[in-house]
């Protein structure tokens, strides 16, 4: 006989399968498993895959149940681990084998052609006879050593991004991912990331799924990541939120607003203040999260309990979390309060508890705080302490201190690190924290990690104080443009 080639059915459902992309979640063998993947759930996991090992079948199939019905309240895909029939049982949306678990084929005759089919793999030729059978997607690692399982592939990122022009369906990158080697994952081509312990090891899990998630936004097209600002207005436009807007729109994302209160101000101080209702905040965020794809939120004047309390509220309601960038703005420049004595306690309650990261400067660190800080290690114990009080990242801003650097100090939950530039003697400081803090959330939302988009926001408000040109009669405000235009080429 002549050649024979064997000839497949191929049933395009593309358009009906869920997509497979973003962070997709493997269950771990811990306690408390429901309450921690709800947590996780929280920050925006695409895909669960629920993997039990030494559990009985109807312990698997109670837990598995409650874990399905989670993902069906946050519209995640829900995976099963190897195990047809319980997945079947289940009505999992789908099911992900290993090399040695079955055939896709009979996975289909088990499930069915309207359910999601994955393949773990390690090199291209098990890539390419996976998608040929038929795969939804692929499953492909080690990324990194994990203490998950034992390693025998180790093809890394450079393995993933060899394979990636020759494989048409999703890969999920799998093995010893996490926030700190995941960007050069997802720039091999990465369609999602497979964690376990990063996450659910947490003691937040929700702000480890936000922070894996939003690094995939740094392969979008500019503007890219959006960003609400949630501030008052400045008539002089040096702070508030048309610094937000300026800082944000220069540096490459797009910027909405929800104005909390108006402003008559200048160079030299705020004449008057025009609170607006909560209520009216309100309708504006709600506007805004109900029809545009909104990455990060940040914070600026709130002024009043009412206000804070409303927003505290608003946000806590939100199905999945946005990651919060807090200014607690308190002072400005001229010397007017723009917070609320009696909102003090209410933000610390209320919304400090929020916060993916607090930005305070000293001075308003130690109103927080109830005491002065004179010193780095003050600002050290500062960061830690309103970490403590419920803030996932905490950056002490150091202007206000005196020496030849400007040092910050930012507290992620393990670690402080230290970030100094040269401290630059002038009075054309106006709006520095708004637009520091506006920069953070622009690259956050962006996909920068966090220490890095501290890093690069220190630079620019450095270089923003330096360019700074005199304007009006008191404390001019910083230059956003050049600031802009030299980290863009840094």
């Amino acid at each position: 006989m002549g050649d024979t080639k064997q000839f497949r059915l191929v049933v395009n459902n593309a358009s009906t399968l869920p997509d497979i992309s973003g962070v997709y979640l493997i269950t771990d063998q811990g306690d408390d498993l429901v309450e921690r993947v709800g947590q996780a759930l929280r920050g925006g996991v695409s895909v669960l895959q629920y993997r039990a090992k030494g559990k009985d079948y109807d312990e698997c199939l109670a837990e598995g149940g409650e874990l399905k019905r989670l993902c069906a309240g946050f519209g995640t895909v829900f995976i099963v681990n190897d195990n047809l029939q319980l997945a079947k049982e289940l009505d999992a949306d789908g099911v992900h084998l290993g090399q040695d678990d079955g055939t896709i084929a009979d996975a289909r005759k088990v499930l069915g052609p309207d359910k999601v089919i994955g393949k773990s793999t390690h090199d291209l030729e098990e890539a390419l006879r996976a998608e040929l059978d038929g795969a939804d997607y692929i499953g492909f690692g080690a990324m990194y050593p994990t203490g998950s399982k034992v390693i025998s592939h180790l093809p890394g990122a450079e393995g993933l991004e060899s394979i990636r022009g020759s494989i048409k369906i999703p890969i999920v990158a799998i093995g010893g991912i996490s926030v700190a080697n995941a960007c050069r994952v997802i720039e091999a081509g990465a369609d999602a990331l497979a964690v376990i312990s990063s996450v659910l090891s947490s003691l937040r899990p929700d702000v480890a799924v936000v922070e894996l998630s939003l690094l995939f936004n740094r392969l979008r097209p500019f503007p890219r990541g959006a960003v609400l600002s949630v501030a008052g207005s400045d008539s002089g436009g040096g702070a508030g939120i048309q610094a937000d807007i300026k800082t944000i729109s220069l540096l490459g994302s797009y910027a909405a607003t929800v104005l909390t209160a108006l402003t008559a101000q200048n160079t030299r101080g705020v004449v008057s203040i025009h609170g607006l209702p909560p209520s009216f905040m309100c309708d504006q965020l709600d506007a805004v999260l109900s029809d545009i794809p909104i990455d990060v939120i940040k914070t600026g004047m709130l002024h009043t309990p009412a206000m804070i309390s409303a927003l505290a509220e608003r946000l806590s309601e939100q199905k999945t979390i946005i990651p919060l960038v807090i200014d607690p703005v308190m002072v400005a420049k001229g010397g007017a309060a723009l917070l609320e004595c009696e909102a003090v306690s209410v933000f610390t309650d209320q919304l400090l508890p929020l916060a993916y990261l607090l930005t305070p400067n000293v001075p308003e660190a130690e109103r927080l705080l109830g005491r002065s800080i004179t010193n780095e290690a003050e600002m050290e114990q500062a960061a830690i302490d309103l970490h403590a009080l419920g803030a996932a990242n905490v950056l002490v801003k150091g202007g206000h201190m005196a020496g030849r650097l400007s040092t910050d100090i930012l507290f992620d939950g393990s670690r402080c690190h230290r970030i100094s530039s040269e401290r630059i003697f002038t009075s054309n400081t106006h709006g520095t924290g708004c637009s520091y803090a506006s920069a953070i959330a622009a690259l956050l939302a962006q996909g920068e990690p966090l220490l890095t988009a501290v890093e690069r926001s220190k630079l620019f408000i450095t270089s923003a104080i330096r360019t700074a040109r005199s304007l009006g009669k008191g404390h001019s405000p910083v230059n956003h443009f050049m600031a802009a235009r030299e980290l863009l080429q840094f």
